[in-house]
């Protein structure tokens, strides 16, 4: 998941869990006004209903009048008194459904009135005295209109809710946009930065936040990687000039005594191995040093559009020269029937060097039986198969085959340095391809090698 949408569902969730917990209040100390404010008018009721019913007086009278004229009637409104000392303990107002504790705190609290709610029926109690006797006034009443208005409340409160989901989450876009478009600014600058341009540096901005020390720590290591590059670059080339000269004069110097034949016989063996051991160093330098360069060298100056059948046959005419005893078959019948399908942008002779290595392993390793080369395309990619009936490639030892100097434990009796296949994954990784190794011990390996395919038509004629 991308950091932009972490963000986003993060700023969302926040933001929603805070809308939910807002609304819930409102909708909660509305509830809690309304019902507190009816209860008061049902509490002001039974105090009008003590003062008119029990000692009806002038006073009475007024307060009748009062309550006739400016109280409006609830719903379902309805008031009992009753006197105390005329009632059985326990049945005081039969007809009512609030349970008995709600008539007993009536009468412990000594005129403060008691509150009681079932469902949508509110009940108001209070303890009323009048010459020496004790009365209990009781008011009920319903409230319709405070319920309704609730739901719609509720109502409006969810719709403002769902709004507000839709909202958040297109202000979380927003929000997680801004916030990341400076990681998005360092990748797009990271991605334009590779081995032939280390020299370039992110764009430090003059803030003091993470980003920025984000950006500084980064400028740092590429620093070192320039340093580290150069450094590398340095030592490939002058390890390519001092090694290889002195290798050039002893493999000359040794020739020629070789071949003025004024050696003592029993020099000739020793000298001649001087020799050998001699171009076998200078192979194991150039394919070292191959290895090293591949490696890291990412520039393109040398690279071309390379058409993958004739870089093949010229593999196989290459093979031949080098081992005449080597048969090489190669197929055709899978050519992509569109030309331009046959083309990959790289440079053709570490190409042909990587794909020489293969087709001479497979001539080498089947002792000179029939090497068949298939080249398909599929998928955008060009593919070359390299198949062979040789002694194959132990399972325990697949794994190792790309490290540098491994060699399988069934090839003592073949001579190699065990280079050429680091150095052909290194030149496939360079073209950005890839390549698959299927193999039996005592069947045979078959070797695939995939290369990007390199729309060429508009620029080759």
């Amino acid at each position: 998941m991308k950091l932009q949408t972490k963000i986003t569902l993060l700023f969302s969730g926040i933001s929603i869990l805070g809308l939910l917990l807002l609304n819930a209040s409102i909708f909660y100390f509305v509830s809690e006004f309304n019902f507190e404010d009816f209860f008061k008018r049902l509490e002001a009721r039974v105090n009008l209903a003590a003062e008119i019913s029990i000692n009806p007086d002038k006073e009475s009278t007024a307060y009748k009048n009062v309550r006739q004229r400016y109280l409006e009637k609830l719903a379902n409104e309805t008031e009992y008194i009753v006197r105390l000392d005329t009632v059985k303990a326990g049945n005081y107002i039969p007809v009512l459904n609030p349970p008995k504790t709600f008539y007993d705190d009536i009468i412990a609290a000594r005129g403060r009135k008691i509150r009681y709610t079932q469902k949508n029926v509110f009940y108001a109690g209070g303890l009323s005295k009048s010459q020496g006797q004790k009365y209990m006034v009781v008011v009920t009443a319903t409230d319709p209109y405070g319920f309704k208005e609730l739901e719609k409340l509720k109502r409006i409160l969810l719709a403002i809710f769902l709004v507000s989901i839709i909202l958040t989450w297109f202000a979380g876009k927003v929000f997680s946009y801004f916030t990341v478009r400076p990681v998005r600014n360092i990748i797009k600058s990271v991605q334009n930065i590779s081995a032939n341009n280390l020299h370039l540096r992110l764009e430090n901005a003059n803030a003091k936040d993470e980003i920025a020390e984000l950006i500084t720590t980064f400028n740092n290591m590429l620093t070192r990687l320039e340093t580290a590059f150069e450094t590398q670059n340095n030592f490939v080339s002058n390890a390519s000039h001092e090694l290889r000269t002195p290798l050039t004069i002893i493999t000359a110097e040794t020739e020629l005594l070789l071949a003025h034949n004024q050696l003592p016989p029993r020099l000739q063996p020793q000298v001649a191995s001087i020799l050998t051991e001699a171009e076998k160093l200078a192979d194991i330098l150039a394919s070292l040093l191959g290895l090293a360069q591949t490696g890291f060298d990412g520039k393109k100056q040398h690279w071309q559009k390379i058409r993958a059948d004739e870089l093949v046959i010229h593999v196989a005419n290459s093979a031949k020269r080098i081992d005449p005893k080597s048969e090489i078959i190669i197929d055709f019948d899978a050519l992509p029937t569109t030309e331009s399908q046959l083309y990959t942008e790289g440079n053709a002779n570490l190409l042909q060097l990587a794909i020489s290595n293969i087709v001479l392993n497979a001539c080498k390793y089947s002792n000179n039986q029939p090497v068949h080369i298939k080249i398909c395309a599929a998928n955008g990619y060009i593919i070359i198969k390299v198949k062979d009936k040789g002694i194959g490639i132990p399972a325990d030892d697949q794994q190792h085959i790309f490290e540098p100097f491994f060699r399988a434990s069934n090839t003592a009796q073949y001579t190699g340095h065990g280079v050429g296949l680091p150095l052909t994954l290194n030149i496939i990784s360079l073209h950005k391809g890839s390549i698959n190794i299927r193999s039996e011990e005592g069947v045979g390996t078959e070797i695939e090698i995939s290369l990007p395919v390199v729309d060429a038509l508009s620029g080759i004629s």
